[in-house]
């Protein structure tokens, strides 16, 4: 049985498409730089950001003007989350093992993982620098063997985002572009005069990237459908109430329409909690989102036990899960559908989106249900390859390779295997019994 203490207001935020409003401006403006490229891209920018200068592109010399603006502490910090970024990256990268087998006599078959081409991080401004994208998709991208990545920000009321950019150069963009929003996308996934296209892109956005992302792909790969931040915690008795209710706030200021979940087994905790968020909200900075999220998508509800609060917590699949309990690993056994599990009071979701190391570009919106998050292998093409060397080998797959395809229906395949049954054992060729004694 479920007990809910606090039911959301709405659940608007679980919609998986962009309003009809969204939707039409964005094709307008997709279709617009099709049509006119960057002269379309100028008049975007100036209306949007008031951004025009004369060449989005940051120089060199630009850069390292912007990044000697960057106090020394801002830049040792953002060395180490990147460090921690790669490392993370780079074991995950090993992982990925390429491999040939031999499964018959002289049939060889191979697995390796090829780089796309060129990789585009969208890295959000806003309201709020989110230099730590410029970690996640940028330095991801590179370390997957990415040979060109192509990175944009936008202004900030008109100004350069110094340390946005300096994470973006560090993080090794190959071309950096002071744009935003769905021009900026547009011109990465499209090309313009002065924008060679890329391949994918990644980076998370507003309900407008998010949309542009949805339309686009299929011309371009995407990292993920990205929806509103989520955050879902699960606590039995032993949680800190007061942590609880600081962690469930910071994720809900990352916009009104961010989910925050609390699934207890403590009729208690959760009862406190609830006291202490209202007591939290009214000093937030950030209270004008936290305090909107909080009323329309917080919910608070107790359960039984933990192995009820898994059940429950698996249906929402959530980007983010957190687990204060007296056992917090149990929940690696118990838990199928989520983005990224936080484990113990020692760690916390805002340590996976800003320092920890692995990638807080998470799905959302119920898609944990089927995908995990943006990794170095998201920018890799797993193919195959096989070559067969066994002239028996050849003929006995022909051999099968014929009555299968004629099963479908397919007698040009069915053909294929026949010449190499013919050709490598001996076997009878009906339908041109001279063709190799003409050749």
């Amino acid at each position: 049985m479920v007990v809910s203490l606090k039911a959301p207001a709405t659940t608007s935020a679980g919609t998986t498409t962009s309003s009809p409003d969204v939707q039409e401006k964005v094709a307008a403006i997709v279709s617009d730089i099709r049509t006119r490229g960057d002269q379309a891209v100028r008049e975007y920018s100036e209306k949007f950001d008031n951004w025009q200068p004369e060449s989005f592109r940051l120089s060199a010399e630009q850069i390292d003007e912007i990044i000697a603006r960057v106090p020394q502490q801002v830049i040792d910090d953002i060395e180490f989350v990147q460090q921690q970024v790669r490392n993370f990256a780079e074991r995950q990268l090993a992982s990925m093992q390429e491999f040939e087998v031999e499964t018959l006599p002289g049939v060889h078959l191979g697995q390796k993982h090829i780089p796309v081409s060129a990789a585009g991080a969208y890295v959000p401004g806003g309201r709020y620098p989110l230099l730590a994208s410029a970690h996640m998709t940028i330095l991801t991208a590179k370390t997957a063997g990415v040979p060109r990545v192509v990175a944009c920000t936008p202004p900030i009321r008109g100004e350069v985002p110094d340390a946005t950019v300096a994470a973006m150069h560090l993080a090794g963009a190959d071309e950096i572009y002071l744009l935003g929003g769905v021009q900026a996308v547009v011109s990465m996934a499209l090309g313009t005069e002065t924008i060679a296209p890329v391949d994918m892109l990644a980076g998370p956005g507003n309900a407008f990237v998010a949309e542009a992302k949805r339309q686009l792909f299929g011309e371009i790969g995407i990292d993920l459908f990205a929806g509103p931040t989520e955050v879902l915690i699960v606590a039995d008795e032993t949680a800190d109430p007061f942590v609880v209710a600081v962690d469930l706030l910071s994720q809900a200021e990352h916009g009104p329409d961010s989910p925050a979940v609390l699934i207890t087994t403590s009729e208690e905790l959760g009862r406190s909690v609830l006291q202490h968020v209202d007591e939290l909200l009214p000093e937030m900075p950030t209270r004008d989102n936290a305090e909107a999220a909080w009323r329309d998508h917080g919910e608070v509800h107790v359960v039984e036990n933990l192995g009820a609060a898994y059940e429950l917590a698996d249906t929402y699949a959530s980007e983010h899960v957190q687990i204060l309990t007296a056992q917090p690993r149990e929940a690696l056994e118990k838990m199928r559908n989520y983005g990224a599990l936080f484990l113990g009071e020692g760690t916390c979701v805002s340590y996976g989106d800003k320092v920890i190391g692995t990638n807080h570009v998470l799905p959302t919106r119920g898609a944990a249900r089927y995908t995990g998050g943006l990794w170095v292998g998201k920018y890799l093409k797993t193919v195959t390859y096989q070559e067969v060397t066994d002239p028996a080998s050849s003929a006995q797959l022909g051999e099968v390779c014929g009555r299968a395809a004629r099963v479908e229906l397919f007698e040009g395949h069915a053909r294929s295997g026949d010449v190499r049954a013919a050709k490598f054992g001996g076997a009878e060729l009906p339908w041109a019994p001279n063709a190799f004694a003409r050749s």
